[in-house]
């Protein structure tokens, strides 16, 4: 597998103050890496980045292409979907208004009807809400949302931020279920940023540790997994 995702020296500034310092990582094509951290370690950021909402330097590259600032639209077109923390959907609008805007970009009707299918099949719930308001929906269905409309996009690599936030512990079970799914069926790669490192690293194949804007140590998920200071300081034993 080639590397389909790569930053280097990547630095992020919110105003004047920094929040990530020349963060280095790299996502190989159909792999899932994980990013975990303390609140306020640049997880978060590190995906803004990605999508050119905050301010960088550094590089990053895209199968190869650098893509570092490049208009956050353009960015999506080059198939990057982003799963915002917070669900990120249209509350006002339906959920088939939802999927229908978020497929804005693209010109294939029979491909956007093809990928509309497969989101019925992933969340079959979503079918039977199609003319419900986004706003109106459970937490665990504005989150199946929120990932069908990152899935319209046709994306090559999915941003994931926080997927469990907030979801009772079945749901975010059948989540993460569905995103293994996703990831092996529909060849999409993704990078995962999760409070819950062990359900993270459990999906995952690949783990970076940040702290304070700064990677400080990474490895094969097992291996992050099974390292005594990640334990203590992420698992919890």
């Amino acid at each position: 597998m080639g590397v389909l995702l790569e930053a280097q020296g990547l630095e992020a500034y919110y105003g004047q103050t920094q929040a990530l310092h020349g963060v280095s990582f790299s996502l190989e094509q159909g792999g899932i890496t994980t990013l975990l951290g303390a609140n306020g370690a640049g997880k978060t950021t590190t995906l803004r980045a990605i999508c050119n909402m905050v301010r960088t330097q550094g590089t990053i590259k895209l199968d190869g292409e650098p893509i570092t600032g490049l208009a956050t639209e353009e960015v999506v077109r080059r198939g990057v979907g982003h799963v915002p923390e917070g669900r990120g959907t249209f509350v006002n609008l339906s959920v088939d208004e939802n999927l229908r805007a978020a497929a804005y970009t693209r010109s294939d009707k029979a491909a956007i009807q093809r990928d509309r299918e497969m989101v019925y099949e992933y969340f079959p719930i979503l079918k039977q809400r199609l003319t419900q308001q986004a706003g109106t929906l459970s937490g665990g269905e504005q989150q199946m949302l929120a990932i069908s409309r990152a899935l319209m996009l046709a994306p090559r690599l999915m941003l994931f931020d926080e997927p469990s936030f907030g979801l009772a512990p079945l749901i975010v079970q059948e989540i993460f279920r569905i995103m293994r799914r996703i990831n092996a069926e529909a060849k999409v790669s993704m990078l995962l940023v999760e409070q819950n490192a062990a359900l993270a690293l459990e999906l995952a194949d690949h783990a970076y540790v940040l702290e304070t804007g700064r990677v400080v140590m990474s490895g094969k998920a097992s291996e992050v997994k099974s390292d005594e200071s990640i334990r203590k300081s992420y698992l919890g034993y």
